[in-house]
């Protein structure tokens, strides 16, 4: 494989976990040096350990993307080629008129205000340079609704329209902009949605090989690796087991 993205510089927002981290290291084995944001100091720095022999940069930025003030003076002129906008969360599986509305506020503010606030500071850079690579993590939640899911399959959906309105106002900039979005994957993801029950977690994946964080990360490396006169839009990866969320292949016990 060619390697188009040593010596780059890229943005990596949630990347204490799941598919940031993977994402992080993968890239760190390209020569590529890294930004990690994350609301967990330590566990930043266990990647920054796990990463000691390699030879990039590797600056450590503690942010919650929620917080609007805080990303703007974090990030704000950040000079970074790649941005991979990860960070986001899912949380109950509650029918609508169920739902707990603070879960609903941070499904929100992630997913979709974070989204905004770190491309807003991010992209300015990118469009003065002429060049810049965008990948935003969506989800097939974003293209088809689910039971309980509501306001993170709508959190998803918007990421979907952003990431097209991004590609439109960023033509002719040489920025390009790409939505990966992943269907069952064994991450911390349902871990986090059952409010850490692991062993209703645990059931999200049981009877099918589900993706893991590497699996993702390996397609965001190959989206990013491409000549600059290619721009993968839109992708949409699964399980083998798994062809959208209601159509799944477990193995009977």
């Amino acid at each position: 494989m060619i390697n188009r993205l040593k010596g780059k510089t890229a943005l990596v927002t949630g990347a204490t976990s799941g598919i940031g981290r993977a994402s992080a290291v993968q890239l760190a084995q390209l020569g590529v040096n890294l930004i990690l944001t994350g609301r967990n100091k330590e566990k930043l720095d266990h990647i920054v350990e796990e990463l000691s022999d390699t030879q990039i940069s590797i600056e450590l930025i503690v942010l919650d993307v929620r917080e609007r003030t805080d990303v703007k003076e974090k990030l704000e002129g950040t000079q970074a080629d790649i941005l991979i906008n990860n960070a986001g969360l899912a949380l109950g599986l509650e029918p609508l008129y169920e739902g707990d509305i603070d879960q609903w506020e941070e499904m929100i503010d992630a997913n979709i205000k974070g989204l905004l606030y770190v491309s807003r500071a991010v992209i300015p850079q990118m469009k003065a340079k002429g060049r810049g690579h965008i990948v935003n993590i969506g989800s097939i939640a974003g293209e088809m609704a689910y039971p309980g899911g509501n306001v993170y399959c709508a959190s998803k959906a918007a990421v979907h329209s952003l990431s097209k309105s991004m590609n439109i106002d960023l033509q002719g900039t040489g920025v390009r902009v790409s939505n990966v979005a992943p269907g069952a994957a064994e991450t911390n993801f349902s871990n986090t949605r059952f409010s850490g029950d692991s062993e209703k977690a645990q059931g999200v994946y049981e009877g099918y090989e589900a993706l893991k964080a590497d699996d993702i990360a390996e397609l965001i490396i190959y989206i990013l690796n491409t000549p600059e006169h290619v721009n993968i839009q839109e992708t949409l990866i699964m399980p083998t087991a798994q062809r959208n969320p209601y159509v799944l292949s477990r193995e009977a016990d």
